[in-house]
């Protein structure tokens, strides 16, 4: 057995290095054991203190304040697995304080930090260069803040987890503006907002959508509205929801209206037209919810539409074409473009005079007047004989016209063979008409417009209480 402690066979063991120790005080490069850190820069001690740099095998590194062999101070590190960089505060190693981060894909962070998380007031512009100021919380924005978006809109309220929620006010690139609550990032709550178009809500809104929205117009009334020949009349007509009840949170909506007469001919008299129309103006008749189709007729205001005196007769040409276009169905802000200057100086003259902005959900058109039909619109009531085979009545009855022109014999300042003269129509003829209103808000509120409404309108004779019946089997023409 050997004895221990033998020097001979101690000198056979493998002789054993201590490790290299780290620099005691000065300017000194040590390599750490595992090969992963390494320091170059001052020491205190044999500890890294003062100004250093500490590189990592990953290429990763930090450069500044060492405090007792700990990073705290000012410094700058970098991180090679994110591209991140950090300048600013440290405390144990962790970003802490008042900082900036720049990060690889674009963007940066600018203030308080603890923990490496921002935490406190800052300032972020992310890579698509939109910015937010105001309050952090574990690296989210929360709490109270600004932001601007990349599409020019502009929030500024409160945040909960990068979410707008609270009380906030947005104002959009367009110039709309909304102001109330928010949950989720979206409207909901009590809010007001004013749309781009001049549109106002002000009431709940529920998952970003006005929850008394209106949803449809109506004009009140009766059903047909019976009004007597050369008389003005006035129309009423509300916005309102889904549910029948009047949208009184929304105010600002355009409504224009326009009107049309019915589209009659008889099958048995197929050469018989209530209207004929010059080809230049004929359109495809507009179809109604009241089972037949009508062309477009001009409307008189307060101010008139017709043509001024000494315009010309293409100006009233063009009147008739603005009127065709005032009876579309859906009318958008570019429905006059392309007309020519006549059309264009026309439209801006009478546009203004049709509309009528919504107040509280409700409008009015008043003193509304059908006056007689322009040139290129032929009226051509039925003869006295096809009327009263028509209707079953006999010739020559009491309430046979006296004297009604023939299908030969347009409505027209003309002469008759008798010498007597046909005066020019002064006012709408006796018939069925139809009126429209429909929205014509620009841009349209929200994105979209509301459906035309429509109203069944009978024109009377003075003195006619209703419209006088019609069989049943020629009701529908």
């Amino acid at each position: 057995m050997e004895a221990a402690g033998d020097p001979y066979q101690a000198s056979l063991q493998p002789r054993r290095h201590s490790p290299r120790l780290p620099p005691r005080n000065g300017y000194g490069v040590y390599v750490y054991p595992n090969s992963f850190f390494r320091y170059e820069g001052e020491w205190k001690g044999g500890k890294k203190h003062g100004h250093g740099k500490l590189l990592f095998k990953d290429g990763s590194y930090y450069e500044g304040e060492f405090v007792d062999g700990e990073i705290t101070g000012e410094g700058c590190q970098h991180w090679t697995c994110s591209g991140n960089t950090y300048s600013g505060q440290f405390v144990l190693g962790e970003p802490q304080g008042h900082g900036v981060m720049k990060y690889k894909a674009g963007g940066r962070y600018e203030g308080e930090l603890s923990q490496g998380r921002g935490e406190g007031q800052g300032f972020l512009e992310d890579q698509d260069g939109q910015v937010y100021q105001g309050s952090f919380h574990d690296n989210k924005r929360h709490g109270r803040g600004q932001m601007i978006f990349k599409n020019g809109d502009k929030y500024e309220g409160d945040w909960v987890r990068d979410q707008r929620q609270g009380h906030g006010v947005l104002c959009c690139a367009d110039g709309s503006t909304y102001k109330g609550q928010w949950h989720s990032d979206v409207f909901s709550g009590l809010g007001s907002l004013v749309h781009c178009s001049g549109v106002t809500y002000c009431g709940m809104f529920i998952n970003g959508h006005p929850a008394e929205q209106a949803k449809k117009i109506v004009i009140l009334g009766p059903e047909v509205l019976e009004v007597v020949q050369g008389s003005p009349f006035t129309l009423s007509v509300q916005l309102q929801q889904d549910d029948g009840e009047v949208a009184k949170s929304e105010s600002g909506r355009v409504l224009k209206i326009s009107a049309g007469v019915r589209y009659v001919q008889l099958p048995e008299y197929s050469e018989v037209s209530f209207f004929k129309m010059d080809e230049d103006y004929m359109e495809t008749p507009i179809q109604t919810p009241f089972g037949f189709q009508c062309i477009p007729y001009p409307l008189s205001v307060p101010m008139s539409w017709g043509p001024e005196p000494g315009s010309t007769v293409e100006s009233a040409r063009a009147d008739l074409l603005l009127s065709k276009r005032d009876s579309e169905p859906v009318l958008d802000s570019g429905a006059f473009h392309g007309q020519g200057d006549t059309l264009s100086i026309l439209s801006a003259r009478r546009h203004k005079h049709c509309c009528q902005q919504v107040d509280q959900g409700c409008a009015e058109f008043v003193d509304i007047l059908l006056g007689a039909p322009p040139p290129g619109m032929q009226p051509y009531p039925f003869l006295p004989g096809t009327l009263e085979k028509t209707l079953g009545r006999p010739k020559g009855g009491p309430s046979s016209p006296e004297v009604l022109p023939t299908a030969q014999e347009p409505l027209k300042g003309t002469n008759r063979p008798d010498g007597t003269t046909v005066e020019p129509p002064t006012a709408a003829y006796l018939g069925e008409y139809v009126l429209m209103v429909c929205d014509v808000t620009s841009p349209p509120f929200l994105g979209h417009r509301l459906p035309t409404t429509f109203k069944h309108l009978r024109i009377l004779a003075k003195g006619d209480t209703h419209w006088p019946h019609v069989p049943e089997d020629h009701q529908k023409l």
